[in-house]
């Protein structure tokens, strides 16, 4: 009996390697139902998949990310503002073209992920504690309060009384940045950070500290995180990304992509269809076009130093012109129906000398700074020491 040729879900043919051994019988299939002079000459099939089409906002997302970077590369470089001429971005905040170098980011690279003194096992603990939180005064008060953060001293009652005792101050522990859940109900607790604390008390007893540390891919990483309870495929994605910083990870941000929420709000305005391809393969499609979607456009991308925006940053990208386009293009809905950008730019008083993970090799390259983070080190240490004492 034949075996049929497999198919697509809209019914097509799908093209074999020659290797495959349900090709043999497909292609006897086809050649005896082809004319004689046909069976020589018959071209071998293959299904190309049809591309995203792009809407008016793909121009502005190439607009987008070539000006946010020359935004942050004026204001490192130390140019007073204003630093474009751009109503939109002038006015309301957007975050980084790359990821890496949003604030956030950096103090967790910099007095996080490479703070020194801390093994394999500390560092992914710390990483995880930081970014449940995603907060830099929350981290601060953390160790402030409590000295070192590691796998020895991390005891969740004294976690809970620094900062129950910052609630009831009246202080906010999360970042806005993204919503944390509440979590399913077999860990939920009444209040939110209880629950995350409890959570990595469980990581450092059960094994998955280890697991994480063991993964042979990023893919094998999101994989663990994405399995815990009260982390959606999203976050599990952020997690993985901040966790790939270390040193004792190796991973390609060119891996793979997992869109949130706002990302897919931004690829449905960027794209008028998205073709044969999936919101993930989307993204890849336009991490691999930028050189040529950038020239197209004569603009003149500044990158990270050399570094090509990588899938995260485009993934990113996406999501902040989500937001750009409520006031660029509002006639441009995405699924959330959202029609106005809440945060407001207020600038702060400097940009963080950049640094970035010594194993991307960019440290060197960027002119004119003091790479050894001594500075910002000591100005750390100082801060800590100053409210450990109550010192304000």
């Amino acid at each position: 009996m034949t075996t049929a040729p497999p198919r697509r879900r809209d019914g097509r043919a799908l093209a074999l390697r020659r290797d495959d051994p349900r090709a043999s019988s497909a292609s006897a299939s086809t050649s005896r139902s082809l004319p004689h002079d046909a069976k020589r000459t018959a071209p071998s099939v293959s299904v190309r998949r049809a591309e995203p089409v792009p809407s008016p906002v793909f121009d502005t997302y190439w607009r987008f990310a070539a000006e946010r970077q020359a935004i942050y590369h004026r204001r490192v470089a130390g140019r007073r503002g204003p630093w474009t001429d751009d109503a939109i971005l002038s006015r309301y905040k957007f975050t980084n073209a790359y990821r890496a170098a949003d604030r956030v980011s950096q103090f967790l690279i910099a007095h996080v992920v490479y703070a020194p003194a801390y093994d394999a096992f500390d560092t992914v603990l710390r990483t995880l504690a930081f970014k449940l939180f995603n907060k830099v005064e929350t981290w601060r008060l953390l160790e402030g309060s409590l000295g070192q953060i590691d796998v020895r001293s991390f005891d969740v009652e004294r976690f809970d009384r620094v900062l129950s005792a910052a609630l009831r101050g009246g202080a906010t522990i999360y970042s806005a940045a993204y919503i944390m859940p509440s979590g399913p109900a077999s860990i939920r607790q009444p209040r939110k950070h209880r629950m995350h604390l409890g959570l990595l008390d469980r990581l450092i007893h059960d094994g998955t500290i280890r697991r994480l540390l063991a993964s042979g891919s990023m893919r094998e990483l999101y994989n663990t995180l994405v399995s815990l309870p009260g982390l959606g495929p999203f976050l599990a994605y952020q997690f993985a990304t901040d966790l790939n910083y270390g040193a004792h990870f190796s991973f390609s941000e060119m891996e793979f992509v997992m869109p949130g929420p706002g990302a897919r709000d931004g690829l449905r305005k960027c794209f008028l269809s998205l073709g044969d391809y999936t919101e993930a393969d989307a993204i890849r499609w336009v991490a691999d076009r930028q050189d040529q979607e950038f020239r197209s456009r004569g603009l003149e991308f500044q990158s990270l130093w050399g570094r090509p925006l990588q899938l995260i940053d485009c993934q990113n990208l996406f999501c902040e012109v989500d937001k750009y386009a409520r006031v660029a293009h509002p006639d441009a809905i995405g699924y959330s129906g959202r029609t106005q950008i809440k945060q407001r730019f207020a600038p702060r008083s400097s940009v963080p000398t950049p640094w970035f993970p010594p194993k991307w090799g960019l440290n060197a390259r960027i002119a004119g700074v003091d790479y050894s983070l001594s500075a910002e080190h000591r100005t750390l240490a100082a801060e800590v020491q100053a409210l450990r004492l109550g010192i304000e």
